[in-house]
Order: C-alpha cells, then structure tokens, then sequence
C-alpha cells in the first residue's frame, strides 16, 4: 500500500459471514469506543448474492463505518487476507464477527503502541465468554492460561525463539486480541492453503522476520467460545488435526535450520495439539464416527516428518 492512504488509528476489521445478532454486537462495541480514533469495515464472505441488505442498511449513515460485501465467496483465509489489504490505519486489528472489543480497547492499543514504537503487533489478552455472553473457562482456555508467557507490570515484549516457542507449545494468543502494524504485517499477510493454523503460521513469520510482539495481562476483548465456530466443527471432522499435523512437521524443519532448536522440538511435539485431538476421541465414538477417530488417533500419536517439508517450505 502507498504511504498516502496511511491513518493515523487503529482500522477494526470484521470479517463477516451474514447478518446476526452477535455480528451487531460487535460492531456496537466498536462504536461504543472511549477514544474516537478508529474506523470500522465489514467485510462480509457471508452472501450468496454479494449484500446483506439488511445489513448494509444498519450500518449506512455512519461514516466511520465501511461495508465491503464480497461479489463472491472467499472463504476464511482469502477473507481475512482481504481485511489486510483493505485496511489504511497504522494498526489494524482483526475482530471475530462474534467477539466484543471493551470500550477503553482503542485507547490501551494506542498508548501501548506510543510506548512500544518497535513493535510488530500488540496482544491485548481476552475474557472467554459463552453464546449468551456469560464469562466461561473451558478446558481449551484453561490450558492457554497455563501455557502462556507471564505478564507482570503493563507489558511484556516478546519475539525471537522465546515467544516461537511458547506459541508451539500451546497457541495462547486470542488471534482477535491481535494488533498488527499494517506497515509490518502487510508484508507477511496469510499463507494460502490453511485455515485453522493461519493465524499461527503469521505470528511464526513475523518472528522469523525479526518481528516483537508486546504482551498486555489485561483483557482486551471478549472471546466468544460456541460449536458453530470453524476451530470447533475443523475439531469434529478432523480437518483441524489434519491441517495441524502437516503445517508442524514443516515448521519444526524450518525452525532448526534457523537455530532455535527449543521452538524446533515444540514444533514436533506440538503436545497440545495431539492432546485436543485425544479429547475429541469420545465424542465422536458416541456419535459413531469411527473413520474420523481412527484419523484423529492416528495424527496424535505421528510423530510426522519435517524432513520432507523443507525443500517445498514457505514459512520464510
């Protein structure tokens, strides 16, 4: 993008999948902002026609609010890749079209920013709520919890093989919690091809890349928790472990080649992973998907073959 469509701000993009109640949520949460500095675009992959016009008239007389409804579906990753390219803020944050961002959300982003003139992008941590709104802690969050860096005093920078390696231990990071420079982020943008791992995969690249990452302990957003979400239905059909298996056999390869043999050996293990995958295993025994066990169980207890990836990567 060209330096003259620079703002100052932060840019809040939603890629959206239709119109809902939840999605209207989230864009008043944004409008409800302390600090006016922002501007908000839907971005909706949701429409078979290419509008929800309902929704395009909700959000029409506000001119800090952009519709964008794609003439054609997209999917997840190239959705996603268009909010990057769509956006002209500094900072640009990628909001689910189920979460909320708290009122103080854009001013925390931007006094953290001025402090941390460096960084890549920020991670503003998230309260986990349920369908209806109400603070949860399932398992999933319990485990990020346990796995992710300390935060003591306002902030925590981070990059390196440090923060590689506690990320391949367990993807802590709330990917909409996510504030990215559009200058850094624009240049690694997501890799086509992964759906459930591609918010890892850009977090893995602009650390290659020489990319820090600035840590807040203080809630940012609320994270929505509900079946309907991809990771989850990736989860029951086994797409999710699939996807996962593959993309850590690369990175191990390509993390060892970098000399960061502690994020390397994450990477094979990737215990968490395999661990969700084991959990899984009832469920689906209950309702009798017995070819998508068998593949679950299988990915879990591989030991994979980064070898073969490192000709074909393009991690870097």
């Amino acid at each position: 993008m060209s330096a003259d469509r620079t703002t100052t701000g932060v840019d809040v993009m939603i890629p959206a999948y239709g119109d809902d109640a939840l999605l209207r949520e989230a864009v008043e949460s944004v409008r409800a902002q302390r600090d006016p500095r922002w501007r908000l675009t839907v971005v909706d992959d949701g429409v078979e026609q290419g509008r929800s016009v309902g929704l395009a008239e909700w959000l029409a007389g506000d001119e800090r609010v952009r519709y964008l409804p794609n003439p054609a579906r997209l999917g997840i990753n190239r959705n996603f890749q268009r909010c990057l390219e769509e956006a002209t803020a500094d900072w640009v944050v990628l909001l689910g079209a189920d979460d909320r961002v708290h009122p103080d959300f854009v001013g925390r982003v931007l006094d953290l920013a001025a402090a941390h003139p460096a960084a890549a992008w920020l991670h503003m941590d998230a309260r986990v709520i349920d369908g209806a709104g109400r603070p949860v802690a399932p398992l999933a969050d319990r485990v990020k919890a346990r796995t992710k860096l300390r935060v003591t005093g306002a902030a925590r920078v981070s990059g390196g093989e440090e923060l590689s390696t506690s990320l391949l231990h367990g993807n802590w990071m709330y990917f909409p919690s996510c504030v990215f420079r559009r200058a850094f982020v624009v240049e690694h943008g997501f890799r086509e091809g992964y759906d459930i791992v591609l918010d890892l995969d850009l977090y893995l690249r602009m650390l290659l890349a020489g990319g820090e990452c600035v840590l807040s302990g203080e809630p940012g957003i609320d994270y929505r928790r509900h079946a309907a979400s991809l990771s989850s239905a990736g989860a029951v059909d086994g797409t999710r472990f699939a996807e996962e298996t593959a993309y850590f056999a690369e990175v191990a390869a390509v993390l060892a080649a970098r000399g960061w043999p502690r994020a390397a050996r994450a990477a094979r293990w990737h215990w968490t992973s395999r661990a969700h995958g084991v959990a899984t295993l009832p469920g689906l025994l209950r309702t009798g998907e017995l070819p998508v066990a068998r593949e679950v169980l299988r990915l879990a207890l591989s030991t994979g073959s980064a070898e073969r990836h490192v000709q074909r990567s393009t991690l870097t």
